[in-house]
């Protein structure tokens, strides 16, 4: 598995992220500190199940170390956390732990000072024999590690209810874009309204896209277009358009108001809860929604598939995202905030989050414990060339226009537009880099 990042903008609107090392690092001797003790202030901009998840993690942690308290510096947040996160540390609140999802944002944070490297960490607790090379490099910004990777997931997983597909007397899951555009009409004449729910209220309208980028241009145009290295207005980034204008053609959303309507979660419901939907693409958190939120058993009431096949030699690829803990310069508490990092990738923490079903990239990690739709989804990024989700890879003014400018092409999917579109979004490149 090779992951490929891009460049990103800093707070100070510098490019932060460059070359990264590919030296391995010397493999030290674990040190045994003494007992910890104190706060551990993390920063939680998760909900729902996420949260219940961290909670346990947390807690599991104090029980190894009764002298530590944890404290969350909760941030409430619609879409994307990154403006509320980003108020909080500028504006002085001071915490140990950032959890974070965005390697952009990773990049601006240590710009502006307020992270610091795990070099040392990454030595002390020999890391190198949990997490691969792949990991570091990910963490990384100018050969120096930021960031601690604890879980990843499949971005190009087109997830189903297997009821839905025995309605609609689809026996197989659609293996080409053929295929696939071909069981609208067969979910339709089987009841079903709309067959692929997108919730295009804030990002994840880009999903579709970001993976259609990959399979028809593959994942050294994205990771350019990320460095912008090559323009919005590229042909590579017109014909994933297209391509992504034939699945509406081919009748899978209903109208665009219905899509600018729900965030994910509220795609989600129109799938597993309200049955008027079929297919949604979103990220693996969703395997804990399935099974917790709505009581649903994993690799029976509900699968995945890789996204179809589209024969234009790009095929084995995939986009990826991860989630990491960043640690600050200023916090109160850093060797309880090294200690619990060192914790994230062990096998306690790693097989805790199983249970909820997330997959630890750790070496620690029993991945026998994963369900099945978790362990299809390792399996197929594990077997992939993986791109990390463009979305994430942007600076923040970009990937603001870059979100709207795809609804206006959800809205008028025509050429003329995907000309106007991109020809907006290259616009705001040009200031952002």
């Amino acid at each position: 598995m090779t992951i490929t990042g891009g460049t990103m903008s800093a707070i100070t609107r510098r490019t932060a992220l460059g070359a990264i090392s590919l030296a391995a690092l010397l493999i030290a001797s674990p040190v045994f500190a003494e007992d910890l003790t104190g706060d551990l202030v993390i920063l939680q901009w998760q909900g729902g199940t996420d949260a219940e998840m961290w909670k346990k993690v947390e807690d599991a942690f104090v029980a190894k170390n009764p002298g530590v308290k944890i404290r969350e510096l909760t941030i409430t947040a619609q879409g994307d956390a990154r403006g509320g996160i980003r108020t909080a540390l500028l504006g002085g609140e001071v915490v140990d732990i950032v959890i974070n999802t965005w390697p952009a944002f990773r990049a601006e944070l240590a710009s502006a000072g307020i992270l610091r490297p795990i070099d040392d960490q990454w030595k002390t607790f020999n890391w190198d024999s949990k997490l691969n090379q792949s990991w570091k490099d990910l963490g990384s910004i100018d050969g120096k590690v930021y960031g601690l990777t604890y879980t990843y997931g499949d971005r190009s997983a087109v997830w189903y209810k297997t009821e839905h597909m025995a309605k609609a007397g689809i026996a197989d899951t659609p293996k080409t874009w053929e295929d696939f555009l071909g069981s609208f009409e067969k979910l339709k004449a089987a009841g079903f309204a709309t067959p692929v729910a997108i919730g295009a209220k804030y990002w994840a309208h880009a999903e579709w896209f970001e993976t259609l980028l990959l399979r028809t241009a593959g994942v050294e145009t994205a990771a350019k277009l990320a460095r912008h290295e090559i323009p919005w207005t590229d042909p590579a980034v017109k014909g994933a358009l297209k391509k992504f204008a034939e699945m509406l053609a081919a009748g899978c959303c209903g109208d665009a108001a219905t899509m600018f309507a729900n965030d994910w979660d509220g795609a989600a419901d129109l799938v597993f809860k309200a049955n008027t939907s079929n297919y949604m693409m979103i990220g693996m958190w969703n395997n804990a929604r399935a099974k917790n939120d709505y009581a649903l058993t994993e690799g029976k009431d509900y699968g995945i598939f890789q996204f179809p096949a589209l024969g234009m030699g790009h095929d084995d690829t995939s986009s990826v995202d991860t989630k990491e803990l960043d640690v600050t310069a200023n916090g109160a508490n850093p060797k309880v905030a090294d200690a619990f990092l060192d914790f994230i990738v062990s096998a306690d923490a790693a097989n805790l989050m199983a249970g909820y079903g997330y997959a630890s990239p750790s070496a620690a990690a029993d991945n026998s414990l994963l369900g099945p739709v978790q362990q299809t989804a390792t399996t197929a990024v594990a077997s992939s060339k993986v791109q990390f989700v463009l979305g994430d890879l942007l600076p923040g003014d970009l990937v603001d226009e870059y979100r709207v400018q795809l609804q206006k092409f959800l809205q008028d999917p025509s050429d003329a537009n995907i000309d106007a579109v991109t020809a907006a979004i290259e616009a705001k490149a040009a200031e952002a880099y």
